[in-house]
């Protein structure tokens, strides 16, 4: 004999509706994110110290197979981190006055400039094509206008961060500052450091256990795409910026280490570093004559050649693996959307979506056998 059904209790018959459901969720939804706002440094604390972690644990693990202790490897991390921090800031000051120097004198090169469009307009007007003056009035007119904008906008700024060391270092050792902010986030990350893989153990943990090994494999996922590209990028970025520099102060252009800056900056996003250090370079080097300029391009193609050729297909090839049109168009569209930020996340977002497909859904019943 079948046992009659259970009733149901008050609650659970409410919750049987789905405005109810929805109704709570939303309700969940937005006290999560009113305390998000409130807790928002704590996040972001957690976040910095949880990404250092990440970023510094396959070297860590590489120490540890070579019988070097976790605790040993996480201070050689830890001096490292900070001689590239202090590095960086004996940097600042040389990199902001070039960028100064860069930016400011800028504007005194339109008139070269307009002298070599001038004589390329005369040559093309000389062979009877029409409209090259108009042209030539509003080339002429783009390139000082977006000249003198850069020079006003960007010099005041890296000037002030140079004359106002007292107020900037006032600010740094104010309770809950910047700098404040950056010993927790280095503490916390050596505690993740020391025990990474236990408190991975504890957020998977946070999942319900049917869930978990899906977890751990699309974390694994993220891992690969996300972590790798990252670390890979940082690489190439350093390498372009000391290429750059170096081959710009061989020929003698002005301001190198401030284009090589820019140039391995920007290449965190691909491709957009040569540009961007490309054209300051070929403006700087007009006085100098057409053999300066043909060999700053020589050194900016030589730069991407070897990153495409040799650096991305080593470095990412496990991680990416992206068709180069692929890249572009990711580029474009995530800077379409969320401006620079979303051309930064582009690549490694659009990785991870090409791995979940690999993993997901060319293996599923959807994919071989159709809806």
């Amino acid at each position: 004999m079948i046992a009659p059904p259970k009733p149901l209790n008050a609650f659970q018959y409410v919750w049987r509706s789905p405005w109810v459901r929805a109704a709570v969720f939303l309700l969940l939804f937005y006290a999560l994110y009113r305390l998000f706002g409130q807790v928002r440094t704590v996040v972001v604390v957690f976040a910095v110290g949880y990404l250092i972690a990440y970023l510094a644990n396959p070297l860590l693990n590489w120490l540890e197979r070579g019988r070097v202790k976790r605790g040993l490897g996480v201070f050689f991390v830890l001096l490292l981190f900070v001689g590239i921090f202090a590095l960086a800031a004996a940097l600042v000051v040389t990199v902001s006055t070039q960028l100064i120097a860069l930016l400011t004198g800028l504007p005194s090169q339109v008139g070269r400039l307009n002298d070599l469009l001038n004589g390329v307009f005369d040559w093309v007007g000389a062979r009877g094509i029409p409209g090259t003056e108009n042209v030539r009035a509003r080339l002429t007119e783009a390139i000082q206008g977006s000249l003198q904008n850069l020079g006003q906008n960007i010099v005041p700024i890296l000037q002030n961060l140079l004359s106002s060391t007292g107020t900037v270092f006032n600010s740094l050792i104010s309770i809950g500052g910047v700098l404040g902010q950056v010993v927790l986030s280095l503490l916390l990350a050596v505690y993740l450091m020391l025990d990474y893989s236990r408190v991975n153990a504890a957020l998977l943990h946070a999942f319900p256990r049917p869930w978990q090994p899906r977890v751990l494999e699309f974390t694994g996922l993220v891992g690969t795409a996300v972590g790798g590209y990252v670390r890979g990028q940082l690489v190439i970025a350093v390498f372009i910026g000391v290429f750059v520099w170096l081959g710009l102060t061989l020929i003698g252009i002005p301001s190198a280490a401030a284009i090589g800056f820019l140039a391995g900056a920007f290449n965190i996003v691909p491709y957009l570093g040569p540009i961007i250090g490309a054209t300051p370079a070929l403006l700087l080097a007009l006085p100098f004559g057409w053999v300066k300029m043909l060999l700053v391009i020589v050194i900016f193609v030589a730069a991407n050649q070897i990153e495409s050729n040799f650096l991305s297909p080593y470095i990412l090839s496990r991680t990416t693996d992206l068709h180069p049109v692929t890249v572009l168009i990711a580029i474009l569209v995530g800077a379409s959307l969320l401006g620079f930020v979303g051309a930064l996340l582009a690549v490694p977002v659009v990785a991870l979506g090409k791995l979940a497909l690999e993993k997901y859904y060319y293996p599923s019943r959807v994919y071989t056998e159709g809806p």
